[in-house]
């Protein structure tokens, strides 16, 4: 049998796919253009796309073990709970559902709550499954780039009651060990869940504080204006998209997104080291962009 990887070619998908390199597990992946995935040696291009059911059940034909990444889409809701349902009428004995950190508390975030509404339905119809809930991941910060070097501004308007942002290859190494453990026990396990998380509490000015250190030139935060960040959001994904995330912004402005002791503990169970820092990322990302 085989473990299917959904969101296969994304930032997420693929950490997931090369942490499971060298676990003797058969791979597959999810994507529309299985002709053009590019995808490491031994993982099988799979064609299908989460808004159509009957591609689903196809691609789990011979799968015992899902990884769920519902795309940042309108529906994203609906895709989510109709794989889940194709992946139970499959005999899947192994889901690992990525989610979101605060998702509950965030009940007027669109992809927050429709995460948190899966969840419910996870638990509701009692499926084996591991949730995952990631912080805001710190390679979303890669987007900086430009007004770091350029402006010497750090312009995601986080706030100051802190967030306890993750990186993506934790995010990749805890999804790998969970779908490994699903896949290779002999029957269904029960359910787990963990946050995933960085180490830290960051704020705007703590974050523009670390650039300074990585950059070696004085990086200071743009502002809380989130009218502003959806303008310019709107100018590159769609205006829906835009609003989403404004009002994410909003609620980590308002009530923070940190995780508690436990929760760091629990994940450094998991991973069997503790997650990486902020500071480690900023570091290697100026050692890059210097080197080119």
């Amino acid at each position: 049998m085989a473990i299917l990887v959904t969101g296969s070619t994304g930032t997420i998908g693929t950490q997931v796919i090369s942490h499971l390199q060298g676990h003797n597990v058969d791979v597959r992946a999810l994507t529309r253009s299985p002709e053009t995935a590019q995808l490491p040696a031994g993982v099988t291009a799979v064609r299908g796309d989460l808004a159509d059911p009957d591609s689903v059940r196809a691609a789990l034909q011979g799968v015992s073990t899902l990884f769920l990444l519902a795309p940042n889409a309108a529906d994203e809701l609906t895709q989510a709970m109709l794989t889940l349902t194709v992946a139970r009428e499959a005999g899947v004995k192994g889901i690992v559902y990525l989610s979101v950190f605060g998702g509950e508390a965030y009940a007027d975030v669109p992809h927050f709550a429709g995460k948190s509404t899966v969840e419910h339905m996870i638990a509701a119809l009692e499926l084996p499954a591991t949730v995952l809930r990631p912080a805001y991941f710190i390679q979303n910060d890669l987007r900086q780039k430009d007004a770091l070097l350029k402006a010497g501004v750090y312009g995601a308007p986080i706030g100051t009651k802190g967030i306890s942002m993750v990186d993506v290859r934790d995010i990749g190494g805890a999804a790998a060990i969970e779908l490994v453990r699903r896949e290779q026990a002999a029957t269904p396990l029960g359910r787990e869940t963990y946050a995933l998380v960085g180490p830290d509490s960051l704020t705007g000015d703590g974050i523009a504080n670390i650039w300074s250190e990585a950059l070696g030139r004085e990086i200071r935060y743009g502002g809380d204006d989130l009218v502003v960040m959806e303008q310019r959001v709107k100018a590159v994904m769609p205006a829906w998209l835009a609003l989403d995330l404004r009002l994410m912004f909003a609620r980590y402005q308002s009530d923070g997104a940190v995780a508690t002791a436990g929760d760091i503990a629990h994940l450094t169970s998991l991973l069997g080291r503790p997650p990486r820092s902020y500071a480690a990322f900023a570091s290697d990302a100026a050692a890059q962009w210097t080197k080119a």
